[in-house]
């Protein structure tokens, strides 16, 4: 069952109601609020191509964010999220003092990667696009994250969550991330095709 609004399974089809707007589930509508994202239940998460073979995946382990649902109209639902860029993990530490350098992410200077949605849609069934502003090194382009909605559920300890997973592409070089390492037998060190991954639990405000 998808996050927002759409037309009940049970009602019955006429002529005269085929136009009239979709019934609202009322389980859904429920969930329209303000959530808080819980770092310790979420993780941002990324896979890059090291020297043309193998896949090298890290994660970000400080981060902050909150989303609005509405339950009804997805266009209304917003999403905002603050990474800190010390929290950097790829299972090496040499190699993520590396990303940390000015050869990378430069975090002495640029110690947060934020997201700022613009626009929110539902794609049909659980699956949803989030597109926002995506800042790294001062420098904010354009993206998109496609979600899927993993359900809603009130916790041991009373606090009402919703969960979605997601996924998007960059280049990094748009965001002026451009280090790189000819290999000699051709190719790059590292790829400038970067896949993201979210894994997020949201607690509901006030619950």
């Amino acid at each position: 069952m998808g996050l927002f609004g759409r037309k009940n399974e049970n009602d019955t089809a006429s002529a005269t109601t085929a136009t009239a707007p979709a019934t609202v589930n009322p389980d859904l509508a429920a969930l329209t609020g303000d959530y808080s994202i819980d770092p310790s239940h979420s993780s941002i998460g990324f896979v890059a191509r090291h020297a043309m073979v193998t896949n090298v995946k890290g994660s970000f382990t400080d981060v902050a964010g909150t989303l609005h649902l509405d339950g009804t109209d997805p266009a209304q639902s917003t999403a905002s999220l603050d990474v800190q860029m010390e929290s950097i993990d790829t299972g090496s530490a040499d190699r993520d003092g590396h990303l940390k350098s000015s050869d990378f992410f430069k975090i002495d200077e640029f110690p947060e990667m934020t997201f700022r949605s613009t626009k929110a849609e539902a794609l049909g069934g659980d699956d949803y696009r989030v597109t926002g502003d995506l800042t790294i090194l001062g420098t904010t382009k354009p993206l998109s994250i496609d979600l899927e909605f993993n359900g809603s559920a009130t916790d041991p300890f009373g606090n009402e969550r919703v969960g979605f997973e997601g996924k998007a592409e960059i280049l990094r070089s748009e965001w002026g991330l451009t280090w790189n390492a000819a290999l000699e037998t051709g190719g790059v060190l590292v790829s400038d095709k970067i896949k993201l991954r979210f894994d997020i639990s949201a607690i509901r405000s006030g619950s």
